[in-house]
């Protein structure tokens, strides 16, 4: 059983995104610990603040730039993770961001620089060790990133694939039974 479980929000995002907050209300009648970390802008600094919260026994959701995340925690630990819609290799789009950013989540300018860029690269695990630690959702419909890379990447994990929505993931409530079944989580 799962110690903790710890979701991980996206690029110019926070800890209360949709998606987070959702999932928090549904595990207020749990009997798990739910955290959900505020991450700074620079991923040597995330990383850190993640690894201050996350170990073996702490399960993840991740999504977006937070799936890469998820993902790279979960192949080092080798603790569980559901990654919605995620990054697979954000160190090749980010390069459109260079430069002055806004996050209006956190209400906090910076700049992305090319050294982010290379500690995303650090992170990047280049074929998955433990791919039964992972359970994609993805939908085709996102926007943002590319969906096809994501079910390329995960291809030997298991999926749940749906034509349509969008980057936020449409009516991810749907998915709330069926994440704490993989993870694993109290009821």
């Amino acid at each position: 059983m799962a110690r903790k479980v710890v979701y991980i929000h996206g690029f110019n995002s926070s800890e209360l995104s949709y998606k987070a907050t959702a999932f928090g209300e549904y595990m207020m009648d749990k009997q798990t610990p739910y955290l959900v970390p505020r991450l700074h802008y620079d991923p040597r600094v995330a990383l850190a603040q993640l690894d201050s919260v996350i170990d073996s026994d702490t399960v993840l959701l991740g999504s977006s730039l937070g799936g890469y995340y998820a993902t790279y925690f979960s192949q080092h630990l080798g603790c569980k993770a559901v990654v919605i819609n995620p990054a697979v290799r954000p160190f090749s789009l980010l390069n459109d961001y260079l430069g002055p950013q806004y996050n209006p989540y956190q209400d906090c300018h910076y700049e992305l620089q090319y050294e982010h860029i290379d500690a995303l690269k650090s992170m990047y695990v280049k074929q998955l060790s433990n791919p039964e630690n992972l359970l994609l959702l993805q939908q085709t419909g996102d926007e943002v990133l590319p969906f096809a890379e994501a079910v390329r990447y995960y291809s030997h994990c298991r999926q749940i694939i749906e034509f349509g929505g969008d980057h936020s993931f449409v009516e991810f409530p749907r998915y709330f039974d069926t994440i704490t079944k993989f993870l694993t989580i109290k009821n």
